[in-house]
Formats: structure tokens, C-alpha cells, sequence
């Protein structure tokens, strides 16, 4: 672990029970609010980005903490930025998938024509758990015609391996927890 990383896990707090009993929810708002921190991280996932060596074409962000870095990180990559959404909240034609969560399950939707066909897409949330998000972003991705080539995460539960269901896909996160 870096010393940069300590420094931002010093600065995620976390709230217990949440949301629902048994779920320790890692809360991004306490290092969101120190603007050297936020710019750090951000500058963090644009280097993860920019290791791929690709011009890349799109950034999808996932509702909703994936759209601050998401929207960041499209702007420092000179991309495109697509919002993958919740049920009902984009109001074109979507593609939707279903998936689970530690703590249930959800849907997530994108408009059918948000990625032109064979762009290079790096999708971005705020974190990786057990990767099932993820997964179904990807897929909606995919199914859009976007060619994912790297799925972006500011934090990792790694011992929940979320990184096993994205196996195949290229993976980054700024901070580790083991």
C-alpha cells in the first residue's frame, strides 16, 4: 500500500448497516470534500487509463457515484461520457440487465444508441465488491456495440473477489482494501 493510499482510506469513512443491516458501506463524500484529495484520485484514474495506451472513445459511468470520476476522467481522456442508469431514468429506447448484489438485486439501463459500434469504452464506479454492477454493465456495454477495455473503480473489496465474475476484462482500482 502506498502512502497516497493510506492517506485516501483516512479520508473514507464507514458507516455501518447500510444499507441494510450487516453491509459496512465505504461513504467517498468525506475525501470528495478535500479538494487536493479529489483531484489526486481523479489524477490516479487517469493514469490507470492512460496505461492501456488507447485512444479511448467513451466513458460510462454507473449510477450514480460512478458519474463524478466518470465525467472527470472523460474530459481528461478527451472522450465521450455515457451515463448507465436505473430504471426510468433515461428516456430513449434502452437496453436493460439484471443482476446481483451483496444485498440484492437491480437493473441497470443504457440507450440502445449511446455507443457507436466498436468504440473503446472504460466504464467507471466509485466501487468494486462482488463485481455483479460491473458484469452487467459490461454486458450492456457489449450489447451497445462498445468494445470494453477497461472497467475503472476508485475502491476494491478485494476479499470479495469482485474481480472473478470480470475475469477476461482489464480491471483498475486506486484503493485496496484486503
Amino acid at each position: 500500500m502506498t502512502n497516497l493510499e493510506e492517506i485516501f482510506k483516512d479520508h473514507i469513512r464507514d458507516v455501518p448497516d447500510f444499507p441494510k443491516p450487516g453491509i459496512l458501506f465505504k461513504d467517498i463524500t468525506t475525501l470528495l470534500k478535500h479538494p487536493q484529495l479529489l483531484q489526486m484520485a481523479g489524477n490516479d484514474l487517469v493514469r490507470l487509463a492512460l496505461e492501456l495506451e488507447l485512444k479511448i472513445d467513451i466513458v460510462a459511468g454507473i449510477e450514480s457515484r460512478g458519474f463524478m470520476f466518470g465525467m472527470f476522467l472523460a474530459e481528461r481522456l478527451q472522450a465521450g461520457f455515457v451515463p448507465i442508469r436505473k430504471p426510468g431514468k433515461l428516456p430513449a429506447a434502452t437496453h436493460a440487465q439484471s443482476y446481483a448484489l451483496e444485498y440484492g438485486t437491480d437493473t441497470l439501463h443504457i440507450h440502445q444508441d449511446a455507443i457507436p459500434s466498436g468504440a473503446k469504452v472504460i466504464i467507471h464506479d466509485d466501487l468494486l465488491a462482488t463485481g455483479g454492477t460491473a458484469a452487467a454493465a459490461a454486458h450492456l456495454v457489449e450489447k451497445a456495440g462498445g468494445k470494453v477495455v477497461q472497467l475503472s473503480f476508485l475502491i476494491e473489496l478485494a476479499f470479495l473477489n469482485g474481480r472473478q465474475p470480470l475475469e477476461g476484462y482489464s480491471v483498475g482500482s486506486v484503493i485496496k482494501y484486503s
